[in-house]
């Protein structure tokens, strides 16, 4: 009997690994396709990174974290700032993750922690790195309002969607 039952338990186990990998790699995958395919709005100072959105999705599960990381970096790869943008803007969408993820008791909350990350350090990577726009605070305001337009317009009522559609995550 107790063989069976540590049977059950390991499987249970890689079964639930298996199911974070797996949509961990999803979320990278369409992060990273939304971001490439919308390229022109994805990349600048004035940007409306639609793949933004999926930055709520750490409120359903931890897996989005790793998947969201990776695929801002797949994404940044082709960014027109470079190895800067893939390191930065990388670690923002991390940061941002992981905030997301932390706020998930407060729905209203879990959209705020991109719109915060990437406004403070893109903003300042831009002006730093690249010299855009006429000061820091310009460029912080241009991609917060950019964040908010599109975590909280496109984001914050994918989460309220998939909140009815719990299956989608399992049980939360």
């Amino acid at each position: 009997m107790d063989e069976y039952t540590n049977k059950e338990a390991i499987a249970a186990r890689s079964g639930g690994r298996l199911r974070f990998f797996v949509q961990a790699a999803v979320i990278g995958a369409a992060y990273a396709a939304l971001t490439t395919a919308l390229a022109p709005l994805s990349y600048g100072p004035v940007q409306l990174r639609v793949s933004e959105a999926l930055t709520v999705l750490p409120y359903f599960t931890p897996a989005a974290i790793p998947g969201l990381f990776v695929g801002c970096f797949v994404s940044n790869i082709i960014s027109p700032y470079g190895i800067v943008d893939v390191v930065f803007g990388s670690l923002a969408t991390l940061l941002a993750a992981g905030g997301s993820y932390l706020l998930r008791r407060r729905r209203i909350l879990a959209p705020l922690p991109p719109v915060v990350c990437n406004a403070v350090i893109i903003g300042a990577m831009l002006y730093y790195a690249y010299g855009v726009n006429a000061s820091l605070l310009a460029n912080m305001l241009w991609v917060g309002a950019g964040e908010a337009i599109v975590c909280y317009g496109a984001g914050y009522p994918l989460l309220r969607v998939l909140e009815s559609r719990r299956g989608i995550f399992g049980p939360r």
